[in-house]
């Protein structure tokens, strides 16, 4: 038999939120981590909670807002499956943000697009290659300033490298 029990958990969100299988619902993973070093085992794992919600302003919140490695405190039932290898399942009723995870950024690589064509610069290279948005291949620009002129050239007929 399962048991319900209605709490609050602080954990990080795992996975990034997804429309659920119903309309206006939304799921996601939270893991928890045990807190009280003192009293567990210092090998006791991280607890996986399969969360989901219905309430509305939660699932926009999730799908516009909540973003993998936030820290959240969500509260709801737990369902604890027979399984104990299955994750608990958490509908939940209440989110908070307790901590916003780092903006992902990239250093490396940066994708800009010009009409229907694509420049795909590196940190590394001095060059720059261009793509059609299709993928077609256009060139490599010697420096970002012959972009334009490549695209000319592609654009007319010309040969491109």
């Amino acid at each position: 038999m399962t048991s319900q029990t209605h709490l609050a958990i602080d954990g990080y969100v795992d996975t990034i939120p997804a429309p659920g299988i119903r309309w206006g619902t939304a799921t996601f993973d939270l893991i928890h981590s045990p807190t009280d070093a003192d009293r567990i085992a210092p090998d006791t794992p991280d607890t996986v909670y399969a969360c989901t919600t219905g309430d509305p302003r939660i699932t926009q919140a999730l799908l516009t807002e909540i973003q993998r490695g936030d820290l959240l405190r969500v509260t709801g039932t737990v369902i604890q499956p027979d399984d104990p290898t299955d994750p608990a399942l958490l509908t939940v009723d209440a989110v908070e943000v307790l901590e916003a995870a780092p903006a992902p950024v990239l250093y490396d690589l940066v994708l800009e697009l010009w009409g229907g064509y694509a420049a795909v610069f590196d940190a590394d290279r001095d060059t720059v290659p261009v793509f059609t948005v299709d993928g077609a291949w256009v060139g490599e620009a010697a420096t970002p300033d012959a972009i334009l002129d490549l695209i000319g050239v592609y654009e007319n007929g010309g040969e491109t490298r």
